[in-house]
């Protein structure tokens, strides 16, 4: 091992962040590349809107914009106005083997920076790095390490006296994702075969009145000749598991000409 292990660890602290909002105690993020891009969890910047306070590991603090979440996957990615900062080496997380060392780094209950180790528990369906190692509230969405200190999980959770990550090859899959905001109807989607993929629904829109679904399958959106005084009408065809469905709903006229 070229670099000592108190080396391997420091450089993860220094790719770590704390991430703050007004509605959550807060949790930890990853410097995933040089030029500010930080992956979490999704449910440490729930509820934050459109941004949550990143703090660097020398004490720094800027505004950090969300520009993805995936809540299925426990995953979102923010965006900071920094350029060369410390970020992490992203590992093979298929390459993981039972028993294999790994480090885990976060800002539990507090601590900025502490760091513990433990072994590879299993890996269950390649959905999940579960490993015996000690985790506390505010580790959530900080690395998960092998030993040559690439990044191989997102710590994600305690299940069972088990910490479990998120492996880096969704994390991989989760930042190539194309995904966009329909305005007009509230939702935030990226491309799927037949359709648009349904990532998230904003409360109180038109998608959420039509009873919309994280995971449903958009196909149309027809709009229909029906004028009304508070907006126009859309047709909206979708598919949710293997059935087809249709529901109409007015989208405001405000909405309507940010679309157009």
């Amino acid at each position: 091992m070229r670099d000592g292990f108190g080396e391997i660890i420091e450089k993860l602290r220094r790719a770590t962040v704390a991430i703050r909002t007004r509605r959550n105690r807060g949790g930890s993020g990853v410097v995933w590349s040089g030029d500010g891009v930080i992956v979490t969890n999704a449910h440490v910047v729930e509820g934050a809107g459109e941004a949550a306070e990143v703090e660097f590991w020398d004490g720094r603090r800027v505004d950090g914009k969300i520009e993805q979440k995936d809540r299925r996957r426990d995953l979102a990615a923010l965006r900071v106005p920094a350029s060369g900062v410390p970020a992490v080496a992203a590992g093979d997380s298929d390459a993981l083997r039972t028993g294999e060392l790994v480090i885990a780094v976060g800002n539990p209950l507090g601590f900025i920076g502490a760091a513990s180790t433990g072994v590879v528990h299993s890996m269950e369906n390649r959905s999940w790095v579960i490993s015996q190692l000690r985790l506390a509230p505010g580790n959530s969405g900080g690395p998960l390490a092998n030993a040559r200190g690439e990044v191989v999980g997102i710590n994600t959770m305690i299940a069972g006296g088990l910490a479990f990550a998120v492996p880096t090859r969704s994390v991989a899959r989760f930042l190539s994702q194309d995904v966009s905001v329909d305005q007009r109807l509230g939702v935030v989607v990226r491309p799927a075969p037949y359709g648009l993929l349904i990532l998230e629904v904003k409360p109180g829109s038109p998608a959420d009145r039509a009873s919309l679904l994280l995971g449903d399958i958009l196909v149309e959106a027809i709009p229909r000749n029906l004028p009304q005084n508070n907006g126009s009408i859309l047709e909206l065809h979708f598919r949710r598991g293997g059935s087809a469905n249709i529901r109409t709903v007015v989208v405001p006229m405000a909405a309507a000409a940010r679309a157009a």
